[in-house]
């Protein structure tokens, strides 16, 4: 299992109609579990083998996640793709050139 850490050009800023999309892209993700305590999950929490979690930061929304490489690779390939179909502007990590 590896820790994978994403940020990406979801800011808080943006208005309540585009959280209820992320809200709703949430989940459609493999994986989902629910909020506890406000906090999305998928597939487990911290205690567990295999995570993804998500918070709005400065930075953006980001995610942390322990799993293996592929299966991250793939399911934030999905989540970028999801975001960009529904939110209507290409989404993706600020350090890459995202805005």
């Amino acid at each position: 299992m590896n820790i994978h850490n994403c940020n990406l050009n979801i800011w808080a800023h943006l208005p309540d109609e585009s959280w209820t999309k992320v809200a709703n892209i949430y989940k459609s993700m493999p994986g989902w579990l629910g909020y506890t305590g406000g906090i999305p999950y998928w597939y487990g929490q911290e205690t567990d083998e295999m995570f993804i979690t998500a918070s709005v930061e400065p930075s953006g929304l980001s995610f942390y996640a322990q799993m293996e490489q592929s299966e991250w690779d793939s399911w934030i390939g999905r989540f970028k793709a999801e975001a960009t179909r529904v939110l209507g502007f290409e989404v993706g990590e600020p350090e890459e050139g995202f805005e």
